[in-house]
Formats: C-alpha cells, structure tokens, sequence
C-alpha cells in the first residue's frame, strides 16, 4: 500500500535527500571517487577509469554499479510482493535500507579511505551502500512524490528554474517550487555537511551510521503517522 500523501511524507523525502548527499561525501571523499547514489556521475567515472583516463580505478565504480543494481532488482522484488499482499511496504522497505546502511557502517569502522585503489573492506562498504540506494531509489520512485527522487537533483533544479525563462510546459506554482527549492537545498547541505563532518575528523563509519539511524526513525515516523487514527 502507498504511504499517506501529507506533510509527514514529504519531510521524510527530505531528510533521504539531505541523507544522500552525507552518503555521497563518504562515497566520493573516502571510499572513491565513487558515487553510490547518484549513479550518473558513478557511470560516467567508470567510463573514464575504462579509458584510462584520471588515475580513477574501475573497481570502485564497477562495485558500485553491481551493488545499486542488486539493490534495485531485489528491492523492487521485495516492494512488490509486500504491496500484492496488501502490506504497507514504505516503512519496511526504509528499515531495510537502513540496515544495510548500518552493516556498511560496521565493515566500515577502521576504514579510512584509499584513495583511488580501494581494498577489500573499502569495496564492501561501497557494494553494501550502493545496495542500500538502489532499493531507496525503488522506494521513492513507488512512493511517487513529485519533485522527490532524493537521489536526483537535475530535473527539479531545472524545473525550479524554469519559470524564470517563462517556460509555458513546466507546471510552477508555489508549492511545486517549494518541493523543488527543499530537494536542491537538501541535497548541498547533505554534501555540505557531510564534508564539512569529514574534514573535522568525524569517521565515515560514524556518518554511515548516523544515516542509518535517520533512515529508520523516518521509518518510524512515518509508520506512526500511518497508524494514528483519521481525525
């Protein structure tokens, strides 16, 4: 069953976008340059580290590739077969998501990046994030929510900007903007703070794990907002 259309959802869908871009810090800053989430910058890196081309090494993206498709299929599997049982799937499918994010935190404990040949353990926290938001992104796109990919910021910048060259096809509005303006804003200060956090000395685990966390109390927000009573 699709989560309830409200307030509730649409802060959820900005506390994941504000989380990807603290994801993506980790993922670029330390274990990569990779992406995890925003796979295309991550297919684009692994087109230039195949021609040999910025010192990058294809394993990172390749691992990344392979986790968010793995992620995705099986997500998409999972969602289905909760929503043809009737079940809510939304909150199920953010826990999910949030245990894999913890699991990489763990792997993830002692390690502090290897630049452009990453090791065993660097490969397996990105695999595992990676996982983590190819099922997200199965999540958002299911939940439907306009101008919320919270993986994506391109289109709704674009969107949010096309008023100004009085586009007459893009719907505007104030409250569309404002969904469009909260994805952008959330996306850099998700980056922004993720980098700010890294260069202070904060381990990547700790961040994996905070996002974890965020990830499964949106989870239970969300599924107390399903449960309380109309009215």
């Amino acid at each position: 069953m699709k989560p309830p259309a409200g307030p509730a959802l649409t802060t959820a869908m900005v506390v994941l976008t504000l989380t990807t871009g603290v994801i993506e810090a980790v993922s670029f800053l330390v274990l990569g340059p990779v992406f995890t989430a925003v796979q295309t910058g991550n297919l684009l890196l692994l087109g230039f580290a195949v021609a040999g081309e910025g010192g990058l090494s294809p394993a990172a993206s390749a691992t990344s590739l392979g986790g968010f498709t793995a992620g995705a299929v099986l997500g998409a599997r999972f969602e289905s077969g909760l929503d043809l049982r009737g079940r809510h799937w939304f909150g199920l499918a953010l826990l999910t998501e949030a245990a894999l994010l913890a699991a990489a935190g763990a792997v993830g404990w002692h390690t502090s990046g290897s630049g452009t040949h990453p090791a065993g353990p660097d490969l397996t926290v990105t695999v595992l994030v990676a996982a983590a938001m190819g099922m997200r992104n199965v999540t958002t796109l299911r939940a439907r929510v306009p101008d919320f990919t919270t993986t994506v910021a391109t289109r709704s910048l674009t969107a949010l900007l096309a008023p100004l060259g009085a586009d007459t096809r893009i719907a505007a509005g104030a409250k569309r903007q404002s969904r469009r303006l909260a994805t952008v804003g959330a996306m850099f200060t998700g980056g922004l703070l993720g980098a700010l956090l890294l260069r202070a000395g904060v381990r990547p685990a700790v961040l994996l794990l905070a996002v974890a966390a965020a990830v499964a109390a949106t989870a239970a927000c969300q599924e107390a907002v399903r449960r309380r009573p109309a009215g």
